[in-house]
């Protein structure tokens, strides 16, 4: 792994594949580390020609980790944006697009395939209005097009998510398994070995609620992107799973509706599910694959 110094912080990323293929560049969600990009997952898409980057967000992971706003200040901003009341947040997606064409600029890259999963699909979509021509072309994968009051979680989701996580590490790895339970689809057997060292891989490398927060306020107060898709001219592969508890489905055919040159790929039986090969996502891994190589 690598730090880039970009927009003045450091962001942490890791390559896969040959630096002269074309660049796919994921973009992870809300609370999560570039290791939720799984690895195997990266290789795989590497061998099929791409050269891949991962990469921490501000505010997770070995990146810059933002100050100045304390966890029940965050608080309290967060329960005024659900009111709908206007408030200053610490930063907001634009600002973790920027990071992202930043890394780009970092690695003398002039044109990836963007892609995002949730909060991260909110990013590369933002990247595709505010910087199309450095796309070659954008996926988003369970995400929405901004507008949160229309495509919000589940009750059950919902009520579990205002629970904070516990500090404590086994509690908070028990916490994990159970978040990442319930939002991923029932068609396929969880791997609860795989979950779990996940949740152990995250919480010994960078155990940080604060980021988690942080990065919330930048997602309640995004705008509604839906007219601005319209005007990307880049090729846009949309996936979604039709048993999302977290982004409902009719979020991803939202988003597909709003670009002009677009496809969507429903997975059937999906949820929210992590980056896991033996878990829909090697379908996932195919899609993205094909469509980024027939556009390079």
């Amino acid at each position: 792994m690598t730090t880039a110094n970009i927009n003045g912080m450091q962001i942490e990323f890791e390559t896969f594949g040959n630096p002269s293929s074309p660049t796919l560049l994921l973009i992870t969600g809300l609370g999560c580390q570039m290791i939720h990009w799984q690895k195997e997952l990266c290789e795989k898409i590497a061998e099929k020609g791409l050269h891949v980057i991962r990469y921490d967000n501000r505010d997770s992971g070995f990146s810059t980790k933002i100050t100045g706003i304390t966890m029940s200040e965050a608080m309290e901003k967060a329960g005024r944006l659900f009111m709908g009341m206007g408030v200053e947040v610490p930063y907001s997606i634009e600002n973790m697009a920027e990071d992202a064409v930043g890394l780009l600029d970092f690695l003398k890259i002039e044109k990836a395939h963007i892609c995002g999963m949730s909060m991260g699909g909110f990013i590369a979509q933002t990247v595709a209005i505010n910087y199309t021509d450095r796309l070659l072309s954008l996926i988003s994968i369970y995400s929405s097009p901004g507008n949160r009051r229309e495509f919000m979680p589940s009750q059950e989701v919902m009520e579990f998510m205002m629970n904070p996580a516990p500090a404590e590490r086994s509690a908070y790895i028990e916490h994990s398994i159970k978040y990442l339970t319930l939002i991923s689809g029932k068609k396929i057997p969880l791997d609860e070995e795989y979950l779990r060292n996940l949740a152990c891989e995250a919480y010994d490398r960078s155990f940080y609620p604060d980021g988690v927060i942080r990065q919330y306020l930048a997602i309640l107060s995004q705008k509604d992107r839906g007219s601005s898709l319209g005007k990307v001219n880049v090729p846009a592969l949309v996936i979604h799973g039709d048993e999302d508890p977290m982004i409902p489905m009719a979020a991803g055919k939202a988003t597909a509706e709003a670009l002009p040159d677009s496809k969507l790929k429903i997975i059937k039986g999906m949820g929210h599910d992590m980056p896991q090969l033996n878990r829909y996502w090697s379908e996932i891994v195919d899609a993205m694959a094909e469509h980024a190589m027939k556009l390079s």
